[in-house]
């Protein structure tokens, strides 16, 4: 091998750590001190790295630790920002700043994803990957530089370049929408239990509520309105939906049981006419047909069928007696007895 080979091969790690300097001072806004910190929070575990020790080396430790410390400087930043807001607002706004959609966006703009050393061919596309990134940079920083270099980046290189802090904060997301739009494209029944009405400490009205789908207990909130409370709930049963697969499998199951028993018939109405049957007909009376098999008994052989069943004697009328025959009745009763 030539000497000019050799010499080549050796300034090329020194190339691109000079590259990798260049490329997060443009992201950072400043030059790391410890350069280690960073290439570890750029690598992601599909790389198969190594350490000298032959342990796998990736950004997941860096990750946790970025997320508690984005926690708290974002926590601090919208608690500075927004005077005399609540603490539903504050947590509210915080999560939507460290969602991992807004930072997986966030890595993407600033260019950091290209930095990510992955041998997924799409990581550019991956939120997660890049979300990841982004809060394993945190905690490099963090490491590096300390908690006050942390608050710079966040202050004044992304909430002030690059978030509109206000706009995030005050857009909200119909958490209540988007589930009724789902159950109704689904065809499920959906309805919000109330769980509490209470007061907090200051006596302001805090709700609590349950949704419930095909009767399944899904998400629940709580919130100083009622409207607050079911946005609440409604986005815990969204992320439900989205996690957990067995949620969905027995919403379905019950919606499948109620669904077959509206579809069974129902018990069949009486028929009226049957009521009718204990009215003799009286069709034919005069030569009613008598079954050729009909057994008569020797006794009945020569008496008449419809002597037994003579009538005419009935009436309503009771018969008058005269007096003549009232005291003979009298007396043959008293010699009877």
């Amino acid at each position: 091998m030539r000497l000019n080979d050799i010499i080549d091969r050796i300034k090329l790690p020194f190339r691109k750590e000079k590259e990798l300097f260049s490329s997060l001072h443009d992201i950072i806004g400043f030059y790391p001190h410890d350069i280690k910190y960073y290439k570890i929070a750029l690598t992601h575990k599909s790389s198969g790295q190594r350490n000298d020790k032959g342990r796998p080396l990736n950004n997941e430790r860096l990750e946790f630790l970025g997320d508690a410390i984005l926690d708290a400087v974002v926590g601090h930043i919208v608690f500075k920002h927004f005077e005399n807001k609540r603490e539903g607002f504050l947590t509210n706004t915080r999560s939507k700043l460290v969602s991992r959609e807004t930072l997986g966006k966030l890595a993407q703009e600033m260019g950091l994803t290209e930095l990510i050393q992955s041998n997924t061919s799409k990581r550019s596309h991956n939120s997660y990957m890049a979300g990841n990134a982004f809060e394993a940079l945190v905690g490099a920083i963090y490491l590096d530089q300390g908690y006050d270099a942390v608050m710079r980046f966040m202050s004044k290189r992304i909430l002030a370049q690059m978030v509109n802090i206000d706009k995030v904060a005050y857009k909200e997301v119909n958490f209540k929408s988007k589930l009724l739009e789902w159950t109704q494209k689904n065809r499920v029944k959906m309805a919000y239990e109330i769980l509490a009405e209470d007061k907090d400490k200051e006596g302001s009205p805090i709700f609590g509520f349950l949704v419930k789908i095909e009767g399944v207990e899904g998400g629940t909130g709580k919130g100083y309105s009622k409207k607050e409370a079911q946005q609440a709930a409604s986005k815990e049963t969204l992320q439900r939906l989205r996690r957990e697969p067995q949620f969905i499998d027995a919403i379905f199951q019950a919606k499948s049981e109620r669904t077959k028993m509206e579809e069974e018939p129902t018990a069949i109405a009486p028929d009226l006419e049957k009521e009718k049957e204990f009215i003799i007909k009286a069709e034919n009376t005069e030569n009613p047909e008598i079954p050729e098999n009909l057994e008569i008994p020797e006794s009945l052989e020569n008496t008449d069928i419809t002597d037994e069943f003579d009538l005419s004697d009935i009436t309503h009328q009771p018969k008058e007696l005269s007096r003549e025959e009232i005291i003979a009745a009298a007396e043959a009763a008293a010699y009877e007895s």
